[in-house]
């Protein structure tokens, strides 16, 4: 850490002013602060993170065999079928996707709502192709 130290009067009064390169933008009704360059830091989806581990979760339940469908998983949780269900697909992602999504790489118009509402290719290298077509 360095200290600057005044030797005498100022010549001049003088205002130190700090620029901070960022955007605030809305994403689905919050203020999200986006970083202006590039090389900043990753920005995490929290839905999209949240629904990943959900629907990994209850994929897990349905495999061990603790339960017995996705309806009887809405049942416990206190959602709609549907909810559950489309969640489920996000088990269908490939593992790159996965990952970048977890990385914080994920497309910046990709979102929770698009996922749920738009039936993704099961092959994952379609997905790639599909997912090549989004703006990183």
């Amino acid at each position: 850490m360095s200290r600057i130290i005044q030797a005498g009067e100022a010549i001049q009064p003088s205002t130190l002013t700090t620029f901070i390169p960022i955007r605030i933008k809305r994403s689905g009704g919050r203020k999200v602060v986006v970083p202006a360059s590039n090389d900043a830091a990753p920005v995490h989806d929290a839905p999209i993170l949240t629904a990943l581990s959900r629907a990994f979760h209850w994929q897990r339940l349905l495999d061990e065999g603790r339960v017995k469908s996705g309806t009887e998983i809405a049942r416990r949780e206190g959602l709609h079928h549907t909810t559950v269900n489309e969640l489920l697909r996000l088990t269908l992602l490939s593992p790159d996707l996965v990952r970048a999504i977890l990385d914080g790489r994920q497309p910046k118009t990709l979102s929770l709502n698009w996922l749920k509402n738009n039936e993704l290719p099961v092959d994952w290298e379609a997905q790639q192709a599909w997912f090549a077509g989004f703006d990183v």
